[in-house]
């Protein structure tokens, strides 16, 4: 790859504005070959349901401008050189209190904006900026720990979608790009103590009715095997990899929404891992899964 390659410019109008697009032959997936303009392309393709997840939250941006074999880094502070036409939102911090000026990622020109400064991944919590002490989504965070793999993750979605349809709440599932599945089902105008207080109580159940599968407690010593239920992600504070959101991983992959009758029919962890593709061809076929939650 050339430098005068790597540094080349391309200017699109999105939206009725001009974007400068620059380094779209830098690989940012070196062991994959994938470009920053495959990267891109594909957030410019996925839009249409992307969008949906990310518009009125506080977006965290994990971007790798040297590519993903490299320490990339969390960006919550709109950058000094943000533009004027991408939404910004002042919200305190739950700790100290001292205010944060979030980008809110609400139409393709400011996705495309942000995907150009090497944001691979996007994170959003819980609750929207217009209304941020109050939560309208619950997750739970199912994490393997080895030998146990996302298919064990599946036996725990499927008993947790049990015991919370007899409290009339209904889950929708998504891969998480990693390992693991992300579990959501709506709330409304939940605050959000109570809100974290309800997924804690969730975790403790679903550890007491598998114990032998599950564990709440986030101490590394008693996750081997098991599957660990993150309940924290509800705390104000924490946010969650946004759906249809690339992850860095060393192969590129998408946290996927799926069906409940794709998860029972996994029988390989490989049959729950989505490329950009793969990503796409799943939103072909069946839409947004998560579309209204």
């Amino acid at each position: 790859m050339s430098p005068d390659s790597r540094s080349a410019a391309h200017t699109v109008e999105i939206d009725g504005r001009r974007l400068k697009l620059t380094n779209l032959d830098k690989v940012l997936y070196p062991e994959a070959g994938f470009t920053k303009g495959e990267v891109l392309d594909y957030y410019a393709r996925v839009a249409p349901v992307m969008l949906p997840h990310l518009a009125d939250r506080a977006a965290t941006l994990i971007r790798f401008p040297d590519g993903v074999d490299t320490q990339g880094f969390f960006a919550k502070h709109a950058p000094a050189h943000t533009p004027e036409w991408v939404r910004t939102a002042s919200v305190a911090a739950s700790r100290s209190g001292k205010h944060i000026e979030y980008v809110v990622i609400d139409d393709l020109s400011s996705l495309i904006w942000a995907a150009n400064l090497a944001a691979i991944e996007f994170h959003v919590p819980q609750w929207h900026v217009s209304d941020a002490a109050h939560h309208d989504l619950l997750v739970l965070d199912l994490d393997p720990g080895a030998p146990a793999t996302v298919l064990d993750c599946v036996r725990v979605a499927f008993a947790a979608r049990e015991l919370l349809s007899t409290h009339g709440m209904e889950l929708h599932a998504k891969t998480s790009g990693g390992k693991g599945l992300h579990l959501y089902t709506p709330l409304e105008a939940v605050p959000a103590e109570q809100a974290r207080e309800l997924a804690r109580t969730i975790a403790l159940g679903m550890e007491a009715q598998l114990p032998d599968l599950v564990v709440s407690n986030m101490a590394k010593r008693e996750r081997p095997g098991k599957v660990f239920l993150d309940w924290s992600q509800n705390t104000h504070a924490k946010t969650t990899v946004a759906p249809y959101s690339l992850r860095a991983r060393p192969q590129p992959t998408v946290s996927t929404p799926v069906t409940w009758e794709q998860l029972a029919a996994a029988e390989r962890p490989e049959e729950l891992r989505f490329s950009p593709t793969q990503a796409l061809e799943q939103i072909a076929e069946h839409g947004d899964l998560l579309s209204g939650m």
